[in-house]
């Protein structure tokens, strides 16, 4: 892999082993688990480790150069939720022994032990909880529903919808995610807590893809399939303490993020000689 800029070193390691002495660190972003539920399912033992064995080898690592971290967590911490918006107060609704609780239950435990460590150990550390994240250079197998979507419309594919589409998510773009956690890492402070980051406007899945198969122009038509195991019904942040603490809120519309998300998949689409559907750009 070739890398221009001279400050920049790759390091290929896996979380879950020890870190070697890599040289000095200020501080430790953990973005390291996968995050769509055919990845973390595929293997849930090891995404359990990950979460949990991984998370305990970032702040050994931070303990030993002093150094400030930074963990994703996730939405699913709060399961199928009971309350909506969620707000950070909330403990969530989690099944344990169900599916999706490597990934779940990994994160929580994650929390858990930054806060631990923080609290007898001196760290400082920020903890953001992601809700649905899309933008270009996800994966065409990512498994999640805008990159599916995205990807059925543009081969004219039946999109699939899991249950009757009436459960809810609520779509932040990559670009305002990052600017989310750059202003969280670099926040004063110590007991800052967990912050929901992620979009306040709420959708059906349905509604996504209407708005998906319009955008494209696509010649799809909607199908329907079981509802997974603890598929969480209704999905919508509130984010209060991100606007308060960081004078943050997501900037990019819906449309505006599709755009660009769906222009990255054509192309990448075209690359590989699948058939796509003609782009709409109006």
């Amino acid at each position: 892999m070739h890398v221009s800029n001279p400050k920049f070193r790759l390091i290929e390691h896996d979380i879950v082993e020890p870190f070697d002495d890599i040289g000095h660190i200020d501080a430790i972003y953990n973005l390291a688990c996968p995050a769509s539920p055919p990845h973390y399912q595929a293997d849930p033992v090891r995404t359990s480790l990950i979460c949990s064995v991984g998370m305990l080898n970032c702040l050994k690592l931070a303990e030993k150069h002093d150094a400030r971290v930074f963990q994703a967590s996730t939405s699913e911490i709060y399961g199928d939720p009971d309350v909506h918006p969620q707000r950070e107060s909330y403990w969530g609704n989690v099944n344990t022994v169900g599916p999706r609780s490597c990934y779940d239950e990994g994160k929580r435990f994650a929390e858990t032990l930054v806060t631990d460590f923080c609290a007898t150990r001196g760290l400082t550390a920020r903890i953001v909880r992601i809700f649905n994240t899309f933008g270009p250079r996800m994966q065409r197998d990512d498994g999640r529903v805008v990159s599916n979507f995205i990807v059925q419309a543009l081969q004219n594919k039946d999109i699939t919808l899991y249950g009757a589409g009436d459960q809810t998510r609520s779509f932040c773009f990559v670009d305002d995610l990052i600017e989310g956690f750059v202003r969280l890492m670099a926040l004063e402070g110590d007991g800052v807590g967990p912050v929901n980051i992620g979009n306040p406007t709420e959708n059906t899945v349905a509604e996504l893809a209407h708005i998906v198969i319009d955008m494209v122009g696509s010649r799809s038509k909607i199908v329907h399939r079981s509802l997974p195991v603890d598929d969480p019904r209704r999905r919508r942040p509130d984010i209060s303490r991100a606007r308060a603490l960081l004078d943050w809120e997501p900037r990019v519309s819906l449309r505006e993020g599709l755009r660009r998300t769906i222009e990255y998949f054509e192309s990448e689409l075209a690359l590989t000689g699948s058939q796509t559907a003609p782009l709409l750009t109006a």
